[in-house]
C-alpha cells in the first residue's frame, strides 16, 4: 500500500471526529465538509513521514481551516450553502439532508452553537478544542500564533459568555424548563390537546414585525387561538431547542447555529401565561444568551 492510500485510510478512520470538531467550530454540515475536504487536500500534500500523533495532526489541521473560514465569515457574513459532498473521504452526501443536520444540532444542542456563534474565531477554537475535545492549551496555542497563557484566557472568556450570568435567585429553572420543553414537544407533533394544557386562558402571543413581516407587532389572545398560531409557526420550526434568555428559560431557532428567532415565556406556576417571539435583529441582539446545563 502507497502512502497516499494508506492516510486516506487514517483520514476515513479519523473523519467521525474530524467532522464533529468542524461542526462545532462551524455550526453547519455543509460548511463543515467543505472544512473537512480541504483539510484533505492539504494533507495529501503533506509530508507524513515525521509526524507523530496523526490523530491530533489532523485535528490541527481541520481546526486552521476553520479558523479561517470563521475569519472570514466574520468578514463577509455569507449564510452557509447547502451542498451535497460526493467525495469518498467523507462519506455519504449527509449535508444537503436537513434532518441529518437537525439530528446533529439537537445532539450538540442549539443553544450552545448559538452561543458559539457570539464569540470571536480564536475564543471559538480555544473553547471547542480545548473544553468539547481536550485538546492542550500547548498544542492549541500554536494554531492561534499566541502562548498558552493567553489562549487559556480565550478559553476562560469563551467559557464564561457559555455559562451566562446567574439567572436570578428566585427563578425555579427546572420547573420551568419542563413546561418550556412541553411546549416544543408539543408543537413539534403537532398535539393539540397536550399544548392547551399548557396555555393559561387568557395567555397572549406577541410576535415582532420581522417574524410576521407586518408593519406592526402581531398580537393573539386566548389559549386556543395561541394554540393554534403557534402549532402552525412550529411546525416546520427546525434547529430549535432551550436556552437561557436573560437569565429565564426560552427557545431558540437557529439554522447553523445561527440565530433566527427567540421566543421569550411568562410562567405562572405551571401554566404560559405570555409568549414574546422575537425575530428583529437589534432585538435578538440585545439577549443575553446561555447555554442550559
Amino acid at each position: 500500500m502507497d502512502e497516499q492510500q494508506w492516510l486516506a485510510d487514517r483520514f476515513a478512520e479519523h473523519r467521525s471526529h474530524l467532522r464533529a470538531v468542524a461542526f462545532r467550530m462551524l455550526g453547519s454540515l455543509s460548511e463543515a465538509d467543505d472544512a473537512l475536504q480541504d483539510a484533505w487536500l492539504r494533507a495529501s500534500r503533506a509530508d507524513v513521514g515525521q509526524v507523530d500523533n496523526l490523530a491530533g495532526w489532523l485535528t490541527t489541521i481541520v481546526a486552521r481551516v476553520c479558523l479561517n473560514m470563521l475569519r472570514s465569515r466574520g468578514r463577509r457574513r455569507d449564510e452557509p450553502l447547502d451542498i451535497q459532498t460526493a467525495d469518498p473521504l467523507l462519506g455519504p452526501a449527509s449535508a444537503g439532508d436537513p434532518e441529518h443536520e437537525v439530528v446533529m444540532a439537537d445532539s450538540v444542542g442549539v443553544a450552545l452553537l448559538v452561543v458559539l456563534d457570539t464569540l470571536s474565531p480564536a475564543e471559538r477554537l480555544a473553547f471547542v478544542l480545548h473544553d468539547l475535545f481536550a485538546v492542550p492549551f500547548e498544542e492549541i496555542a500554536p494554531i492561534l500564533e499566541r502562548s498558552p497563557e493567553a489562549t487559556r484566557q480565550l478559553a476562560s472568556r469563551a467559557r464564561r459568555r457559555v455559562r451566562g450570568a446567574a439567572p436570578a435567585p428566585h427563578a425555579d429553572l427546572t420547573r420551568r424548563r419542563k413546561v418550556v420543553e412541553a411546549f416544543l414537544s408539543a408543537t413539534r407533533g403537532q398535539d393539540f390537546r397536550a399544548l392547551i394544557t399548557l396555555l393559561h386562558p387568557e395567555v397572549t402571543l406577541r410576535a415582532d414585525r420581522a417574524v410576521m413581516l407586518t408593519a406592526e407587532p402581531v398580537t393573539v389572545a386566548g389559549a386556543e387561538p395561541v394554540a393554534k398560531g403557534a402549532m402552525a409557526a412550529m411546525r416546520r420550526a427546525r434547529f430549535t431547542g432551550p436556552a437561557l434568555l436573560d437569565g429565564a428559560v426560552g427557545l431558540v431557532m437557529a439554522p447553523h447555529g445561527r440565530l433566527r428567532v427567540a421566543l421569550a415565556f411568562t410562567i405562572a406556576g405551571d401554566l404560559i401565561t405570555a409568549i414574546d417571539v422575537i425575530a428583529e435583529p437589534d432585538r435578538l441582539d440585545r439577549l443575553q444568551l446561555a447555554v442550559l446545563d
